[in-house]
């Protein structure tokens, strides 16, 4: 197809910011094809992507689709490279775990002490480790649903003062099993 000079400047864009997401792409390779006009088909734009790093490569295309908005060049490419992006991070992953974001991991524990007026408590684990907690660390309306005693779930955080807690969470109750 003829070349447009508004879509191969958002090519080359977003080329750079894979370059700048991945600095070990070696290649970036964008094909663009024009839509047929046939009647039952739709004007579809139809963008292939093939994308080569260090020990891989990642290939995607709209050809097959019929995503009635790549009738709209711009978003055609636009979907073909958030496509090609996620693809090259699974990679990227796979290839070097040390890479994944690690998740913080989730205590339980119950309430040891909460001083309301100041708006913060402490939470004591099974194996005796104490997290602070404060107000802004439970969803509205949560605080008052709390007493010494609440079991609660939290996530766990260091920080320069010692383990905190945040979204804190009382552990509902059924019957006598808790959830």
């Amino acid at each position: 197809m003829d070349s447009s000079i508004s879509a191969e400047s958002k090519i080359r864009e977003r080329i750079q910011h894979l370059e700048r997401s991945h600095d070990r792409v070696i290649s970036c390779h964008v094909k663009v094809e024009a839509p047929h006009h046939h009647g039952h088909h739709g004007k579809i734009f139809q963008v292939s992507i093939d994308v080569r790093v260090p020990g891989g490569e990642v290939a995607v295309s709209n050809a097959h689709e019929l995503n009635h908005a790549h009738e709209d060049l711009m978003v055609a490419v636009r979907d073909s490279f958030d496509a090609a992006e996620r693809k090259l991070e699974d990679l990227v992953r796979r290839m070097d775990p040390k890479r994944t974001k690690p998740h913080p991991p989730i205590g339980h524990g119950s309430v040891a002490r909460m001083m309301d007026e100041e708006g913060y408590g402490f939470i004591e684990t099974p194996d005796g480790r104490e997290f602070f907690f404060d107000r802004d660390s439970l969803s509205a309306g949560e605080w008052d649903a709390l007493a010494p005693g609440t079991e609660v779930r939290f996530t766990e955080r260091d920080g320069d003062k010692g383990p905190f807690a945040t979204a804190v969470r009382p552990v509902a109750k059924h019957g006598n099993e808790a959830v």
